[in-house]
């Protein structure tokens, strides 16, 4: 999934002649484009899809919403470790990690990963 996240900008600087910013969601740190919203400061937060800030966002917003993706684990899903979730899949390329919540299965690995 490809989500469209806010973030805060910690740092701006050039990049080959392209405003770039250095942007926290939530923990995790991107460079991020800021060619559409050359006015962003340090500060700001906007929300970053794609590596590109599209739009400026105010900090209750951006807070409200980066607490409920981690709350469903979208943060996780968009900005987890690609190594761990490449390992979820076994030699046949068939996918070995936790059932999705509402599809077969689910219910029993959320009872053993309870245990």
């Amino acid at each position: 999934m490809c989500l469209a996240v806010p973030g805060r900008v910690t740092e701006i600087g050039e990049r080959d002649g392209t405003r770039m910013a250095v942007m926290d969601f939530g923990g995790v740190v991107k460079d991020v484009c800021l060619e559409y919203l050359p006015d962003l400061a340090v500060g700001d937060y906007a929300i970053v899809h794609v590596g590109f800030a599209l739009q400026r966002l105010d900090e209750e917003s951006a807070r409200h919403t980066l607490a409920l993706f981690e709350e469903l684990g979208l943060l996780q899903e968009e900005f987890g470790d690609p190594w761990e979730a490449a390992g979820r899949f076994g030699a046949d390329g068939q996918w070995e990690g936790p059932a999705a919540p509402g599809e077969p299965g689910a219910a029993r690995a959320a009872e053993e990963a309870g245990r």
